[in-house]
């Protein structure tokens, strides 16, 4: 019997029995109908001896493990993004590395399986300081170093939002102008990544505008003026209906890729006017159910699908629940219940942004989804942690 400690909303303690974890389909031959990428995590390394608020020590074995445990899923990563804490204790010297890892793994993972493993790679500003005196060509200038580090690395490129831009933009039409300079001179095409405030306050007003609809106008007719130069863009703005809304109004040949951890079931399976291809950050802690669905999707039972992905969804919108940006505790922590690091510790100190009643609810759902995928490991897993806190002892 699996049982661990964990507090209760009036404040004691209860004995929690996990179930059984849910068993599914390996990744098949079957391909998945739609573009499925998951936003990756990173380890951080326990036994550096460096101040966490200020240095990065990653796992460098860990992290790449994870990437291709990943790809045996038949998963794409999306590298040193958000969900890799770029931002938040991921510094641009250091992702550019994750960058240069991962490009090298993927290719190492294809040719050992005979297979694929896709990985694209996020450029943005994060080493130039948000500040409203910088000026467009600054920002062109940051954007340009960055992507050309990527392409060198022979990697793809996911153009991340920039807090640099949103600081100093004037108006929406200094959006126009960065994105057409930059697109101008990439070599192939590059998925837009549309991140909300609710994940980064600092990208509040992003495209020029507070409302989320005028936004995406600037943004439409920025993706319509540099079309053969999108492969589509990822919106994570948490709000179905302006996704699809959006999507309804992408011009030809540009991809809408899901970034909404809420709604993602309905928005991948789409409607009789399309459907969205997902770049999620979620699917790093639910990537085995999420291959299966996908799995089920491409043998065409959509039931399975929605039974398969439902019971995630109240763990999903657990973790990313407000303050969003902390999502990545929860990621991270996924990861140690089910054995894919040996710690819980992260970059930046960020293990400590979530509270022990949060990552109790969270074991709880987890479970209840069938995601532990070793009951009893998980449950002494988390009595460590709930220990820590004083929990259970």
């Amino acid at each position: 019997m699996a049982v661990v400690s964990l507090p209760t909303a009036d404040g004691g303690v209860e004995e929690y029995e996990a179930g059984e974890p849910l068993s599914f389909e390996a990744a098949s031959d079957v391909a998945f109908p739609r573009i499925a990428y998951s936003a990756a995590h990173v380890v951080s390394d326990p036994y550096a001896d460096v101040d966490p608020w200020l240095e990065t020590a990653i796992d460098w074995d860990a992290t790449i493990d994870y990437r291709r445990h990943l790809w045996s899923l038949g998963m794409g990563v999306a590298e040193a993004m958000d969900t890799a804490q770029r931002g938040m204790g991921l510094d641009w010297p250091t992702s550019l590395e994750l960058i240069k890892q991962s490009v090298a793994a993927a290719k190492d993972f294809a040719n050992d399986s005979n297979g694929s493993a896709l990985v694209a790679s996020g450029a943005g500003t994060d080493h130039i300081t948000p500040d409203p005196s910088l000026t467009v060509d600054d920002i062109i200038a940051a954007y340009e170093e960055q992507c050309a580090a990527v392409e060198a690395a022979g990697g793809r490129i996911i153009l991340m939002a920039s807090r640099a831009l949103a600081a100093a933009a004037k108006s929406p039409d200094d959006y126009a102008k960065v994105y057409g300079r930059v697109l101008a001179q990439v070599k192939e095409p590059v998925i837009i990544h549309w991140l909300g405030e609710m994940f980064d306050p600092a990208l509040a007003g992003y495209w020029g505008n507070d409302d989320h609809l005028k936004a995406m106008d600037v943004c439409l007719d920025m993706l319509a003026d540099n079309a053969d130069k999108i492969d589509g863009i990822k919106i994570s703005l948490l709000d179905d209906q302006k996704e699809i809304t959006m999507r309804r109004r992408l011009p030809d040949g540009v991809r809408m890729y899901t970034g909404d951890d809420f709604n993602y079931p309905d928005l991948i399976a789409g409607d009789e006017q399309g459907y969205s291809d997902a770049l999620l950050g979620i699917f790093d802690a639910i990537a085995p159910v999420a291959s299966a669905a996908l799995t089920a999707m491409g043998q065409g039972n959509m039931d399975r699908y929605h039974e398969i992905l439902a019971p995630t969804v109240p763990l999903s919108r657990h973790i990313f629940k407000a303050p969003t940006r902390f999502y990545k505790t929860g990621v991270v922590f996924m990861a140690y219940l089910n054995g894919h690091q040996d710690h819980f510790t992260m970059v930046g100190g960020q293990e400590s942004t979530r509270s022990a009643q949060h990552l109790g609810e969270l074991f709880r759902l987890a479970d209840k989804a069938g995601l532990l995928a070793d009951p009893e490991e998980a449950c002494a897993r988390a009595d460590i942690i709930m220990a820590a806190h004083g929990i259970g002892v």
